[in-house]
């Protein structure tokens, strides 16, 4: 077995595609906050696509972890030279590996947080880049409101402190630039959220103001935030994926990435101080990101949603087995078609129809083997920001919230924490124990769930909306979860139900 180092990639297997160009000489152009699968198989992928053309050679990456639980890419990176291998599987089983040699070094901010900065600062550092999460932002879920009752921010708003957030080293790497009269460095967000560049700018904003007012301002008028829009399913590695790439590649990596074929990444032409010759790569620069945004927020993350509860409730545990389940399948295009689409502005280049069965297509690939688990994390983060605005759309103009409310049940009812068969359900949130306790009030308070004000604003409120929630909820503890959709979609009857029952089916 070949360990996966710089001196070892002339002896790997042919089956694996290994970097054509010099590593040596690099440099690091971005930083970026968030090393975890998804930014290796996406920004920096397209990064070492540049570098295969002979391009870019001043916009390799640098990691920055400034979590706990990023020692371990910290330790994975320098053993392996910031290499490792991409897999992109296949749904008729045919495997592409390719070993990614764009990241050349690896910053753990904890071990020197102050050459974390310095580096920053440095005028070579033109972007920094960021897949931090959705709730990574600090922000309030229904206000927008950046939190500075934080104790880690107000701990970085201490004068003369040594910054512990993203968000306090790089607005001290953006005072030193500001003192030294380097230019700034353009802030890229690529997280799933709409208007995600906005976001950061906003965030970062509220950061700097309650810190600086002046620098506030001054990143105000000179700092770009690009809005983006990623999209490509990268699952968890596991054990069987190290093994998988020991046994296909010959290549020892402790910490491979395994990814879907399908790729996009939509990007605001918005730079600073330049930019990768992006347009050279499979990325696609634009002007108004947002009608890509709401595609994918609203049609692929949101079906994720609407796919998971529904089927960790009727015991699958891999999406490709759940949204290869006709129930399932049908109940996320009728989602797509009759109440994420219509909230939609048009999206230039791209055929909406085959967008949304090339989605289910995704989902059912049994290379990938993404879990529901997966899906359903942070489920506190995703829900109000993928599919409740959905809701608030068709509401306003009286459109059909049905299957919306739906899937709010079903995480209601998920969230209870105890399966249709009575097995527990490993619930993970960052507010799991509030979620789960709001859950729990159903049976003497059905509307428990909808309270939180936090997660749903005035939802409780609007009478159309609860009332359809409140059906499915009730028909998810009275008949489970596959009797509840086929109902929703007009294949079964309630038998508890009038005679004249209004379905989905019969509208």
């Amino acid at each position: 077995m070949t360990k996966l180092r710089n001196a070892n990639l002339d002896t790997l297997s042919s089956t694996v595609t290994v970097p054509s160009y010099d590593r040596t000489g690099l440099t690091a152009g971005i930083m970026h906050f968030g090393v975890g699968g998804f930014h290796r198989a996406h920004q920096a992928l397209v990064i070492d696509d540049l570098l295969s053309q002979g391009l870019a050679r001043d916009w390799a990456i640098c990691g920055i972890g400034v979590l706990p639980s990023d020692a371990h890419m910290r330790d994975v990176m320098k053993a392996q030279d910031g290499l490792y291998t991409l897999v992109e599987k296949h749904s008729d089983g045919h495997l592409e590996g390719r070993v990614i040699g764009s990241i050349i070094d690896y910053m753990f901010a904890p071990d020197d947080v102050e050459a974390v900065i310095e580096r920053m600062a440095s005028p070579t550092v033109r972007i920094v880049s960021l897949t931090v999460t959705e709730g990574g932002y600090n922000i309030h879920p229904v206000t927008g409101a950046f939190d500075l009752t934080n104790p880690q921010i107000q701990a970085d708003l201490i004068p003369d402190s040594a910054p512990c957030t993203f968000f306090g080293i790089t607005i001290e790497a953006l005072r030193r630039r500001r003192d030294r009269g380097i230019t700034p460095f353009t802030i890229m967000s690529c997280d799933n959220l709409q208007n995600n560049g906005e976001v950061a700018h906003r965030t970062f904003i509220a950061f700097a103001t309650a810190k600086d007012a002046e620098l506030a301002a001054w990143i105000e008028a000179s700092v770009s935030f690009p809005n983006c829009m990623v999209d490509r399913i990268t699952p968890v590695t596991t054990d069987a994926d190290r093994a998988l790439v020991a046994s296909t590649f010959g290549a020892e990596d402790q910490w491979p990435v395994v990814c879907e074929p399908f790729f996009q990444w939509v990007l605001q032409d918005s730079f600073t101080d330049g930019r990768p010759p992006y347009e050279e790569s499979r990325t696609q620069l634009v002007s108004d990101v947002e009608p890509y945004e709401l595609m994918k927020l609203r049609l692929l993350n949101a079906s994720h949603q609407g796919l998971c509860y529904f089927a960790h409730l009727m015991g699958y545990r891999l999406v490709h087995e759940a949204a290869g389940d006709p129930l399932i399948a049908e109940f996320l295009r009728a989602y797509m078609d009759r109440e994420g689409t219509p909230t939609l502005k048009p999206v230039p280049g791209i055929n909406l129809e085959d967008y949304k069965t090339e989605l289910i297509e995704r989902f059912s690939n049994p290379g990938v083997k993404d879990t529901i688990a997966r899906l359903c994390n942070e489920s506190s983060d995703r829900i109000p920001k993928w599919l409740l605005p959905v809701v608030t759309d068709e509401l306003a103009v009286g459109g059909h919230v049905e299957l919306s409310a739906a899937i709010v049940a079903s995480w209601a009812r998920y969230a209870e924490g105890i399966d249709e068969e009575g097995e527990p359900i490993d619930v993970c949130d960052r507010i799991k124990e509030r979620v789960m306790a709001s859950a729990a009030g159903y049976p003497t308070d059905p509307h428990s769930f909808l309270r939180d004000r936090d997660l749903f604003g005035d939802l409780i409120e609007n009478v159309i909306f609860v009332t359809e929630y409140d059906r499915a909820l009730e028909l998810l503890h009275r008949l489970g979860a596959r009797h509840t959709l086929a109902i929703l979609l007009g294949h079964e009857t309630d038998p508890a139900a009038a005679p004249v029952a209004e379905t989905l089916g019969a509208r």
